[in-house]
């Protein structure tokens, strides 16, 4: 296994260093990660939570994997060619010239009716006030961060609570990483709490997932500029994401069982009425 040194003795062709010597080492801590966990249950709209998360369990794999990509000509390619992506993806108006049914339409309507941006996660990011360094494990991380969004657009997971833990339990299929698997299963089983009784196969749901990023090619390594400019369903198929099935069915078994997916402790749900779609 390569140490940190080695890695930063590795360059790419413009010079930039995979990973810069000052970059401290993360530390494993399964119970930092759990104590941000908790927070993270009390206040779901904490986002730099789950990055701390993240620091608190960092994979193995994570360097060999920059490595692999950063220094390959697919990586300098996506260096040159998409240096910043919120700024491609928070140009709606430049996104809204593609024709009818590309991704990039698709994107802009889930965005501007969620009320997100690019931008916006970003800023959330720097809420933990961490260093940058200049150097490919940055960017990496940062093209990671960014693409967030697009795994919901092309997934068809929602922003619902289990469509969150699906997202995730995707991301970790691309991207193996135990902050996924805790907040992802550790979410999905709260869910299972929360609606108690009901017949909807949650864990199902979040495992198909995991399959389904596993099996699909690391939208990271994509060219995003392309991708946004052609039919959705084409990506989807290029990319073997398929229909999100066991978490639609959880979306339909709570309806019949007088549960909003989308509020999952509404007071309203208790009388059990059937919801419709």
């Amino acid at each position: 296994m390569s140490s940190a040194a080695d890695y930063s003795a590795l360059f790419a062709a413009d010079g930039t260093v995979l990973r810069h010597p000052d970059r401290p080492e993360p530390r494993y801590s399964v119970a930092r990660a759990i104590k941000n966990f908790r927070l993270l249950m009390k206040d779901k709209e904490d986002t730099s939570l789950v990055f701390k998360i993240y620091e608190s369990l960092p994979s193995n794999d994570f360097l060999p994997r920059v490595k692999e990509l950063a220094l390959s000509e697919r990586g300098e390619f996506l260096r040159s060619s998409e240096p910043s992506l919120p700024e491609i993806l928070d140009d709606h108006a430049e996104l809204r010239k593609t024709p009818k049914g590309s991704l990039a339409h698709a994107y802009c309507d889930f965005m501007e009716t969620e009320g997100l941006s690019a931008a916006g996660l970003v800023a959330e990011a720097e809420k933990l006030g961490r260093p940058k360094y200049n150097d490919l494990v940055q960017w990496f991380a940062e093209r990671s961060r960014d693409t967030h969004d697009l795994f919901h657009v092309l997934t068809g997971y929602g922003r619902d609570a289990l469509g969150e833990q699906c997202v995730l339990l995707f991301t970790h299929g691309q991207s193996p990483a135990h902050g996924h698997l805790l907040i992802g299963y550790a979410g999905a089983l709260n869910i299972k709490m929360q609606v108690k009784g009901s017949k909807a196969p949650v864990m199902g749901a979040v495992n198909q997932a995991k399959r389904t990023g596993k099996g699909a090619p690391r939208l990271i390594e994509q060219p995003i500029r392309e991708l946004l400019k052609q039919p959705i369903e084409s990506v989807r198929a290029a990319l073997n994401i398929p229909e999100p099935s066991v978490y639609r069915e959880c979306h339909r078994v709570w309806r019949s069982e007088g549960i909003d997916p989308y509020n999952l402790l509404a007071s309203e749900n208790e009388g059990g009425e059937p919801l419709t779609a």
